[in-house]
């Protein structure tokens, strides 16, 4: 049931009566093996822009996937006021497609500049002017969209599969911008946007965010474009509750609550010890009392009928005054119960890597720079190549499209000239989570890296990641973002033996909070050596790097390491 409660609005929060355009009413979705994901989901969401926040496993993607009508819910309603878009967490696109056709733009694009040529009959003339419609300025829109995201003006006609990961999201959330412009009604729902975008296309991904026209939900872990939103809502348990503000907001009323039940859940508790305690001493008094009177009764100080009629009295109150005390030490336990329900008691990944017995200083890897570097280069001669030893923690970043996640690949794949890999102990979590079987099951997926390891033993390593019970039998390709990391990540605690090189492509992707300060944990205390990509500035901050690198966009390797 939804639960909408209100922090103090700061100056930019959503007004509180702004009309519901999305109407979620009972919504209920399991999956085919009968794993429920939201079972009774009640709420709206607003016109302006509203975060959407919950532990990895809450159901956000799924939900997002209801409102889009991707999926159908097996209880339950969702109806939007007006269109509805997602971009989708995981981007899939044929890299033969046009930018405008992904943009949307391309019939209307092309019609206007055959249109501009001024060889078309009469005849297409007419047929161009149906296809442009009221669309007469869809390049300069296009164009300006493109622009405000960091991309060229030449982007339009280029291909899909010649843009990086971060820039082919750039150009989808470019599309679904050009679609709310034109339709205020609609509703637009953006799942992880901000994954694999570096920290400029981050900004500029906020900026074009804070001047969204209609109503857009936004799921995310990152904090900053959270920070943008006017309206916070939270789904936890299959409840949906909102708050008026950013997500800091969020956090301080749901802190000051957690605060409030833990401090209400210790007051139950010394309340049920104290009417435990009464309830006992009250035992003992009854039962000395009882006592007394079988000794009355056998020392015959009484005539039999007045012995009786005392004994039935004492019966009576004993029995009044234990229910009294059973009643008062039943409430005390219904008030713990009731406290406690109200405290989060979160279930959480728990990661723990092996200790690969890496002698220090063995050389794993080699990365090279893709050209020859200049001794006059602005930045300096750069680094021909760099040697990775164990255990040594490396961070490679650098701008979208400079190469990074295609260097990663060269070292782990091979075939390439600017990496080698000198050891076989090597294990690769990739940007896009493309190393699973999409119609594989979880449980098979992490057998086939644990050849030798029980059904038994690999389940209850599932389950410390959260996949329990029959969610490990269901299909990869059903699985959200958070999980498929999960499952990746659990092929790579288990494997055999264990990996003496992490190579890690933006890691903290589809994470929760919770979650990534888990893995964060668990990579500072790994023993073997670590290269990992990554965008998120504060989770390399954590990791006690040994090594910064940089690939700027013509290939060449930059050494960003602060000096001692």
């Amino acid at each position: 049931m939804s639960q909408p409660f209100h922090a103090p609005a700061p100056s930019h929060a959503a007004a509180p009566t702004a009309p519901p355009v999305v109407v979620l009413a009972g919504l209920s979705f399991e999956h085919p093996d009968g794993t429920v994901v939201l079972d009774g989901l009640t709420g709206t969401f607003t016109e302006g822009r509203t975060g959407l926040v919950g532990r990895n496993g809450s159901g956000k993607t799924t939900l997002l996937r209801l409102v889009a009508g991707q999926l159908r819910p097996t209880g339950g309603a969702v109806s939007a006021t007006g269109q509805v878009s997602l971009l989708p967490q995981r981007l899939t696109l044929g890299t033969d497609v046009r930018v405008a056709a992904l943009l949307g733009v391309s019939a209307a694009l092309d019609a206007l500049r055959e249109l501009e040529r001024g060889d078309a009959t009469p005849e297409r003339a007419a047929s161009l002017l149906d296809a442009i419609g009221e669309e007469w300025d869809v390049e300069t829109r296009a164009t300006a969209v493109l622009d405000a995201l960091g991309l060229p003006a030449g982007a339009l006609d280029r291909r899909v599969g010649q843009l990086s990961g971060g820039e082919a999201v750039l150009v989808a959330l470019a599309g679904l911008r050009l679609r709310a412009d034109a339709d205020p009604r609609s509703v637009t729902l953006l799942d992880e946007p901000t994954n694999s975008l570096d920290r400029e296309a981050r900004e500029r991904l906020g900026a074009v965010v804070d001047g969204w026209r209609g109503a857009l939900v936004v799921v995310s872990h990152d904090v900053a474009l959270l920070e943008r939103m006017q309206v916070t809502a939270e789904l936890h348990d299959s409840r949906l509750r909102s708050v008026a503000g950013p997500y800091s907001a969020y956090r301080e009323l749901l802190d000051a609550e957690q605060t409030a039940a833990l401090r209400a859940e210790a007051a139950a508790e010394q309340v049920l010890r104290r009417e435990r305690r009464q309830r006992a001493e009250a035992e003992v008094k009854l039962a000395r009392r009882e006592r007394y009177a079988a000794s009355m009764k056998e020392k015959n100080r009484y005539p039999p009928i007045v012995a009786n009629a005392l004994k039935g009295k004492a019966e009576a109150s004993a029995g009044r005054l234990r229910q009294e005390l059973d009643d008062d030490v039943a409430a005390a336990r219904d008030a713990l119960a009731e406290a406690s329900d109200r405290v989060r008691d979160d279930d959480a990944v728990r990661i723990d890597l092996p200790d690969p017995g890496l002698p220090s200083g063995r050389r794993l890897a080699v990365l090279r720079s893709a050209q020859e570097l200049s001794e006059d280069d602005d930045e300096g001669p750069g680094l021909h190549s760099v040697v990775l030893a164990g255990p040594e923690r490396v961070a490679l970043t650098g701008p979208n499209g400079a190469g990074k996640t295609t260097l990663l690949e060269s070292l782990v794949r091979g075939g390439g000239t600017t990496a080698e890999l000198l050891t076989d102990r090597v294990g690769y979590l990739p940007q896009r989570r493309d190393g699973l079987d999409e119609d594989a099951s979880a449980l098979e997926q992490v057998r086939a890296a644990a050849p030798s390891r029980q059904e038994q033993e690999v389940r209850h390593a599932l389950a410390r990641f959260l996949l329990r019970g029959d969610a490990v039998h269901r299909r990869v390709g059903d699985l959200s973002g958070g999980e498929r990391f999960r499952v990746a990540l659990a092929r790579l605690l288990l494997a055999e033996p264990a990996h003496q090189l992490l190579v890690l492509d933006e890691p903290t992707n589809d994470l929760d909070l919770a979650t990534v300060d888990q893995l964060v944990g668990a990579l500072r205390s790994y023993r073997g050596a670590l290269l990992v990509v990554s965008h998120d500035d504060a989770v390399l901050d954590r990791l006690d790097l040994t090594r910064r690198l940089r690939l700027d966009r013509a290939g060449r390797l930059r050494d960003d390491t602060a000096p001692p």
